[in-house]
Parts: structure tokens; C-alpha cells; sequence
């Protein structure tokens, strides 16, 4: 029997997309304000870290979920700790290219669109401070519990002055149910999807890949020369790599 080229071509779109399965399962907010409803798993965790590379690939447009989401090995990322260590101005800026970035997700309802589910929510560092700001704070309790938790507020958008846009957090005053009906939260709570069902990790084998591809066209500035990734061995190339300006514009280029 022959290589199946379906299964192929979809192992090749998730290395080029977020590492999720369907938008559906995902909520971007617009600019404006949202009130929104953190959903907690069975884990306990209503929080998941991970961690991507951005802007790899011969043309720089590919984005993988590092093994390092999982605490695994990735060749990527010590790419970028082997140039790091090389100890040159330029080995060092080259080496934040290849360094995972973190981009947390929370399963939220969504006010005004219960009806399609919990849905999961990527946001930045700063907003995810902001986010266990109110969740460790004693004067709101558990803000995910299902008959007296607390929705929060969101603002999103670009500030007068401002490149990218923001997100600012603040909880609702009071309480409420996660839905009106007791039906209806059991719904809601079925309805959450676990991390690992909804983000393919890469391998450590797919990484490798990516990563010559990366260098394969693209340069890392080390000084006058950079080593290309082959496992144990490696050669020789001229280099000049740029990182990624903007992690929140590059994720939403996933969404789009």
C-alpha cells in the first residue's frame, strides 16, 4: 500500500497552523469590551501554557507548538541555547528567535454567546498576570464556581498612542450562575474540551524538521557564520535571522 497523501498533507497544515484542531474551539475577541466567564476542567487548572515558535520555516511563516508545553526535549529551542552560549552579541540576539514563546488559553463562556459553548481563549503574559491577580484574591473566592462565581470583564483593543492592541481585566461586582438553569451548566461543563484534544504538540522529529527548514533559507546573525542542525553533525551557513516583533499579532495571524 502507497503513502497515504491525505494524511500527509494534513500532518504538513498542522506544522503551519496553531496546533488546534477547529476555530470553533477557539474565542478572538474584537476590539471592545466582553464579558467573559473563565470555565474550570476537571484538572482543576482553568489555565494552559504554551509554548510556540513563531516565524520558522524557509519563508518564516511557519508556527509549531513546542514539545517544551509538555516538558519534552526541542531541538528548536536548543537551537537557540547553542547560539546563546556561543557568547557573541550577535549569537545572542539570533538566539531569541528560536526560543519558545508562551501564549496561555483559558476555556471561557462567552456572554451573549452561550450558545456555542466553552471555548478556549488565548491570551498574552501581562493579561494572564492580570487574570490570577483576581483569581488569587481572597475578596472574590473561586471565580469559576458554577452558582457564585464571577464573570470578568475584558477591554480590548489599541490605546491612543498605541501599536498593538491590549487587553485590561477587571471582575464583575457581583456574582452569578455560570447559566441560568442547572441543565444548562451541566451543558456548558460537558461541553469543555481537554487541552490535549484541542492542541497537537509537535514532535521532536517534526521540529528538527522545521528548524532546517529555517535555516535551510534564513540566516542567524553569529558573527560571520551559523551551524546548521542535523542532529550530531553540521554544516555551514552564511546567516541573518530576525525575530518575531510582536507575539500577539503573530497569533492572531493563526485566527484569521
Amino acid at each position: 500500500m502507497g503513502i497515504d497523501l491525505n494524511k500527509m498533507r494534513a500532518k504538513h497544515a498542522a506544522l503551519t497552523t496553531r496546533g488546534g484542531d477547529s476555530s470553533d474551539n477557539f474565542w478572538k475577541p474584537e476590539e471592545g469590551t466582553h464579558q467573559l466567564r473563565l470555565v474550570c476542567p476537571p484538572n482543576g487548572d482553568p489555565f494552559f501554557e504554551a509554548y510556540y515558535h513563531y516565524g520558522m520555516g524557509a519563508e518564516g511563516k511557519t508556527t509549531v507548538l513546542s514539545p517544551r508545553t509538555n516538558g519534552d526535549a526541542d531541538p528548536i529551542a536548543e537551537w537557540g541555547t547553542r547560539l546563546w552560549n556561543e557568547g557573541t552579541d550577535g549569537s545572542k540576539e539570533a538566539a531569541k528567535r528560536f526560543w519558545p514563546k508562551m501564549r496561555i488559553f483559558a476555556p471561557v463562556v462567552v456572554r451573549g454567546e452561550e450558545d456555542k459553548g466553552v471555548r478556549w481563549w488565548g491570551f498574552s503574559r501581562t493579561t494572564y498576570q492580570a487574570l490570577l491577580d483576581v483569581v488569587l484574591d481572597p475578596e472574590y473566592g473561586d471565580i469559576t464556581d458554577t452558582e457564585k462565581g464571577t464573570d470578568i470583564r475584558i477591554d480590548y483593543g489599541k490605546k491612543s498612542g498605541q501599536s498593538f492592541p491590549t487587553t485590561d481585566v477587571r471582575p464583575m461586582r457581583r456574582t452569578s450562575p455560570l447559566a441560568k438553569t442547572e441543565e444548562k451548566i451541566n451543558a456548558l461543563l460537558e461541553s469543555v474540551k481537554a487541552a490535549e484534544d484541542i492542541f497537537e504538540v509537535a514532535s521532536y522529529e517534526d521540529c528538527e524538521k522545521v528548524l532546517n527548514d529555517t535555516l535551510g533559507d534564513d540566516d542567524a546573525s553569529t558573527g560571520s557564520e551559523t551551524t546548521r542542525y542535523t542532529n550530531d553533525t553540521t554544516t555551514k551557513t552564511e546567516n541573518n535571522l530576525e525575530g518575531v516583533a510582536d507575539i500577539e499579532s503573530a497569533f492572531d495571524d493563526l485566527l484569521a
